[in-house]
């Protein structure tokens, strides 16, 4: 632990060291405060070179995706160990091995790093094809999404109401449009056992609208535990959105707090609520849409799925 401990230090010293070089001084104050250094910090920027790679890659372990990416430009001894699988092969989730044996096409990857940037970057189908998996890329913590067909929508079934169809932009072999109904009511549930502990998550519809659309102006939003709140329950703390923009600009006049967002897929989302999955908790968790109470007709709405993912301080990662 002494090892570490001061091997964290040198990491410390050094990053520090990198960042004053960025610092706003002038190249005098610069090439001044060079002539100052004191000599056992002198004597930390040697040592980083004496470390072996294992011992870079042990220190690396222990701090975040984000961070390893960052103390990599240290030195090059320094980079060498953030590649490591022991490094990466601790951001990947305990269960990662399982996930990806349930994708519906090979994943290849030579090294635990290649593999974690992978499922950042290009979420895998599961099981079938009708869910999404993907990893939040500052903190390895888990993402799925449930497509339309792993949703229940009230009267998706009929024909007359809804039609299931390709859609260039999508992830998932059917998206599901709506033609008309007066009972909006989609529901997506997942087991918490699937998200990471400790996390707080968001759950997102992920949708268009088709052009033409109409009645989709206010529905509402709830997140529940199905094993410890009662439908009628969540109903009533339930809260407003607006599906489209140009209610969505008028949100603060209402009771919502939820933006319409465009993603960089070509879709719009917008958060259904938000939970926190506390570790050691197993149970369902339900993120729904629904307009039940006007019974005005609707039409236009594409959707793609339901989308949980965790949540920074400053709202959605």
């Amino acid at each position: 632990m002494s090892f570490f401990l001061s091997s964290c230090c040198i990491v410390i010293d050094c990053h520090f060291s990198y960042s004053d070089l960025n610092s706003q001084t002038s190249p005098k104050e610069r090439k001044t405060s060079h002539r100052r250094i004191d000599p056992r910090r002198r004597n930390h920027r040697r040592m980083d070179n004496t470390l072996p790679e294992g011992c870079w890659a042990e220190i690396l372990s222990r701090t975040s995706p984000l961070d390893a990416s960052r103390l990599a430009a240290i030195s090059r001894e320094v980079n060498a160990g953030s590649k490591s699988d022991i490094v990466w092969g601790g951001f990947l989730p305990s269960d990662y091995s399982q996930i990806v044996a349930r994708s519906i096409s090979p994943v290849v990857y030579a090294t635990k790093r290649e593999l974690y940037f992978s499922l950042c970057r290009s979420p895998i189908l599961l099981d079938g094809g009708n869910l999404s998996f993907f990893l939040d890329q500052r903190t390895g913590k888990k993402c799925f999404m449930l497509g339309a067909r792993e949703l229940e929508i009230s009267w998706g079934d009929i024909p007359l109401y809804w039609e299931w169809t390709p859609h260039a932009d999508s992830r998932f072999s059917e998206v599901a449009r709506l033609k008309t109904v007066c009972w909006l009511d989609i529901r997506g549930r997942t087991t918490t056992q699937m998200l990471s502990p400790s996390t707080t998550y968001g759950a997102y519809l992920v949708f268009k609208l088709a052009e033409g659309c109409y009645g989709l102006e206010l529905a509402n939003a709830v997140v529940r535990f199905v094993d410890s709140e009662a439908d009628n329950d969540a109903e009533e703390r339930a809260i407003a959105v607006h599906l489209q923009q140009a209610e969505a600009r008028n949100r603060a006049r209402r009771r919502t707090r939820q933006v319409l967002v465009e993603r960089v897929d070509g879709w719009r989302e917008i958060e259904l609520g938000d939970f926190y999955n506390d570790e050691g908790y197993d149970g369902d968790v339900e993120a729904r849409l629904i307009e039940i109470k006007s019974l005005h007709s609707k039409s236009g709405l594409i959707v793609e799925g339901i989308e949980f993912r965790p949540k920074t301080q400053f709202g959605s990662t």
